[in-house]
């Protein structure tokens, strides 16, 4: 038979009482962080946590970002004047718009993917649209952030289904992995700075572009290209059974800014709506994952606009760029 408690005595001093109430204010404050945290994939609790240790540049000055470049490949073609008024209109009974394999040179290319493929000329593409040589980004200096949703499903599908005997071999393995396509890049162009590989949709975008603005304020880099490359015809069956979460059509692509110092500070926020911006591209290219908010500041540089009012939403979750 357990033991019965002792009656209480007098009632606390009114300090313990004060102190208890902290304690129990701050057990609930950290569940609550706790339980908040356990529902957002592991990298954004991450990247959450560089951003409330990063610290200015030293010396003050210019702590913002500005856009350089952005080059864009969808599956309407190259840059945004390719793409048509209403996307879902024009593909008509496609549910996936399959871009067109860059055809490049070397016998590296030979065997890379196409997701790689897509990288490397998105990159190339984004340069053009800066002005500057590939020379110019070679080097520590550059960082390179990799978000995709899709493109790593599309090289290990074929990987695993491939019916020749030999065809599935090892030399082909190591595209089967996300890295593969931030990995041709840096090979392509000499990038040794800093190098992350990040999965996700649209909000996940939007946080490597917060991210690059950090490590430009930090002064880890002098510029970062943030990359995005969704595909899809060949999980095309797999993806037909998410209709309901996924808009039509399905539209690959590649996408890649150039951002550098500047004069306009930002960070990631909650958002309640789709910016009008994000809006016009949904409806003039369709779905296309991590693309998104690159494909939204390419076409806002094309027509003048504020690049950086653009949002996200992944998995019930919206995101916006505002000026911190």
């Amino acid at each position: 038979m357990p033991a019965r408690r002792a009656p209480r005595g007098d009632p606390p001093h009114p300090r313990l009482r004060e102190r208890r109430r902290r304690v129990r204010s701050r057990l609930r404050a950290a569940a609550s962080a706790f339980r908040a945290s356990a529902r957002e994939p592991q990298h954004v609790a991450r990247l959450r946590r560089l951003q409330r240790r990063a610290r200015p540049r030293r010396g003050g000055g210019v702590t913002g970002v500005s856009l350089a470049g952005v080059g864009v490949i969808t599956g309407w073609g190259r840059g945004v004047d390719a793409w048509p008024d209403d996307a879902r209109r024009a593909a008509g009974d496609r549910a996936v718009v399959t871009a067109a394999t860059p055809p490049l040179d070397g016998e590296r290319f030979r065997r890379a993917t196409r997701e790689c493929l897509l990288g490397v000329a998105a990159v190339q593409a984004t340069l053009d649209d800066a002005g500057i040589s590939r020379e110019a980004i070679a080097g520590t200096h550059t960082a390179l952030l990799y978000v995709t949703a899709a493109a790593y499903g599309s090289s290990n599908r074929a990987f695993i289904a491939a019916g020749e005997p030999g065809s599935a071999g090892a030399l082909h393995f190591p595209y089967t992995a996300p890295s593969a396509v931030p990995a041709e890049v840096t090979i392509e162009y000499g990038l040794r700075g800093t190098y992350v590989t990040l999965i996700g949709g649209a909000t996940v975008t939007l946080e490597a572009l917060a991210w690059a603005g950090r490590l430009l304020a930090e002064g880890a880099c002098e510029r970062a290209l943030v990359l995005a490359v969704e595909t899809f015809a060949e999980c095309a069956d797999l993806f037909a059974r998410d209709r309901r979460l996924l808009s039509r059509p399905l539209t690959e692509a590649a996408a890649c800014a150039l951002l550098v110092l500047g004069a306009r500070p930002i960070e990631i926020r909650a958002g309640d709506h789709v910016s009008d911006m994000t809006a016009r591209v949904d409806r003039r290219v369709g779905e296309t994952l991590a693309c998104g908010p690159l494909l939204a500041l390419a076409l806002a540089r094309a027509s003048g606009d504020d690049p950086w009012t653009v949002t996200g939403r992944w998995r019930g979750r919206t995101a916006a760029l505002a000026e911190a």
